[in-house]
């Protein structure tokens, strides 16, 4: 493992692509690795044993491809599964968790939205970071039943209804900042934006866990030092021609698709 190595992602499909746009904008000349775990998505409904299962399973592949660092470009697996991936395995590993700290720290209402799926919500990891700041914040929380579904069937126009009813809570309680819980759904914010006031923030995760990426492979020692041509490989396990449509719609040019059981 060295700096010429790749990074790796991980997510339960399609989602973590959301990720992988905002780390490629800030790290252009490094290598990636982005493994779709579409056969098994969503994880957000599965028990916490399935999604650690799956994580581990994800995270052996890409160590397999000699991956240099580990981007966990899932909410749900990360909230439920990091801790033991970093106690299990000698690679650094990126997480993605629902902003709540910088959305606390803006809001003015003191009322925060937060979208994600059940099993994030329901995550320790979630409760505890919340647990913070409930005693000065109230938190509307709703879980985005089905949207995962329709973004990895490529069918984004059809969840406005959905969206209209999780977020009429999080409107009619008067929220500032809307925390967006779960790494698919960065890919709904035109949709949203079409639904709630214009005086309402949303919040994703993506520049953040793109800029940590980065801090954690300079403290390693890990960080490409000299710009060389690279190439940037997309695996599924399930829909190749689902995920290469997905790439070409969000103007990913650079890719290598494949499909690979894992």
């Amino acid at each position: 493992m060295n700096s010429q190595s790749p990074i790796g992602l991980f997510d339960s499909g399609l989602g973590g692509l959301s990720i992988w746009k905002e780390l490629h904008a800030l790290l252009p000349n490094e290598q990636t690795i982005y493994l779709a775990d579409n056969k098994n998505a969503p994880y957000g409904e599965k028990s916490k044993d399935e999604i650690i299962s799956f994580s581990i399973k994800n995270t052996e592949y890409l160590i397999t491809k000699g991956c240099k660092i580990i981007v966990v470009a899932c909410n749900t697996a990360t909230t439920n599964a990091i801790k033991i991936l970093r106690e299990n395995y000698d690679v650094p590993f990126i997480g993605i968790e629902p902003a709540i700290k910088p959305a606390a720290l803006q809001s003015k209402t003191h009322k925060i939205g937060v979208l994600a799926t059940k099993g994030t919500l329901s995550s320790e990891l979630f409760i505890s970071t919340s647990n913070q700041f409930r005693d000065s914040k109230d938190f509307v929380e709703v879980v985005g039943t089905g949207l995962v579904q329709l973004i990895e069937e490529g069918r984004i126009n059809e969840t406005e209804e959905l969206l209209r009813n999780y977020l009429a809570p999080m409107i009619k309680a008067d929220v500032d900042n809307i925390v967006l819980g779960c790494s698919h759904y960065p890919f709904l914010i035109p949709i949203i934006k079409k639904i709630i006031p214009e005086h309402i923030n949303i919040i994703d995760s993506g520049i953040a866990v793109a800029k940590q990426t980065k801090n954690i492979l300079e403290q390693n020692g890990l960080l490409l030092a000299q710009p060389k041509i690279t190439e940037n490989y997309f695996y599924t396990n399930a829909n190749l021609l689902l995920l290469t449509q997905f790439l070409t719609q969000n103007e990913v040019k650079t890719n290598k698709v494949f499909f690979e059981e894992f």
